[in-house]
Parts: C-alpha cells; sequence; structure tokens
C-alpha cells in the first residue's frame, strides 16, 4: 500500500467526499460533530468514522449513514483510478488522520485502542508514505 497515496490524488478523494454530503447531511452532522466533541465517535485509519463505547440510535445512525456514503465514493473513486476501495479508503484515513482530526479529539490507528489527538501531529502508519508516517 505504500504507492496508494501516488495513486490516488488526496484533494480530488476530499473533494468528492465532501460533494458527496450534501445538504440532506446536515443534522446527520451536527449529531456526528456533537458526538466527535463528546469522545464517542472519532475517525480510524482505515477511512471510516468509528464509535468508542455505547451511543444513542441517532448518532449510530448518522455514522453508519455517513459511512455508507463515504464506501460510495471510495467504491466510484477506486474504480477510476484502478485501485481497491480499501487503498483508497486507507488514503483517505492518513489524509483525515493527519489534517482533519482536531486536538481533543478521539482517533484510532488499526486494532490499538481509541486515542486522543493532543497538540502534535498523529503518528501515522508506515503506508500513510507522504503523510509524516
Amino acid at each position: 500500500m505504500t504507492h496508494l497515496i501516488s495513486k490516488v490524488a488526496r484533494p480530488l478523494l476530499l473533494g468528492v467526499l465532501i460533494a458527496g454530503l450534501g445538504a440532506p447531511a446536515l443534522a446527520q452532522d451536527n449529531v456526528i460533530s456533537a458526538a466527535k466533541a463528546a469522545g464517542t465517535v472519532g475517525e480510524q485509519a482505515d477511512g471510516y468514522l468509528g464509535i468508542k463505547g455505547s451511543v444513542g440510535a441517532d448518532v449510530r445512525s448518522a455514522v453508519d449513514a455517513l459511512n455508507i456514503k463515504r464506501r460510495a465514493a471510495y467504491t466510484d473513486l477506486a474504480a477510476k483510478r484502478n485501485v481497491t476501495v480499501q487503498e483508497v479508503a486507507a488514503s483517505t484515513g492518513c489524509q483525515t488522520l493527519s489534517s482533519r482530526v482536531q486536538t481533543g479529539q478521539i482517533y484510532k490507528i488499526g486494532t490499538a485502542d481509541w486515542q486522543v489527538k493532543g497538540a502534535g501531529a498523529i503518528a501515522l502508519p508506515a503506508y500513510c508514505a507522504g503523510n509524516g508516517g
């Protein structure tokens, strides 16, 4: 997977994700934002949101809906780039961990426990070549 960043254009990938959200997702975004602030939802290195502990049905539903949209965007981009969906998802995970997880938010890399982002950069997996990993 060390070559995946070179095969998947990060700005394009984030644009696909943002465009896929649209106005109907605003309520879901508020639920997810609140859950991130509460430390029960966080980004994962696999490119998807994850849930830490128990959450309400509204949070679980919002996370599931967003992950479905991400999967669709990853699938579309993977077909266009002739790479696997997993490679696109992991590439996005690298980008998200390095640029979108804010101080105090939780994140997860692989099978490790959830961590809270401090003031410094997140130590990224080795496959995140070019992202500090």
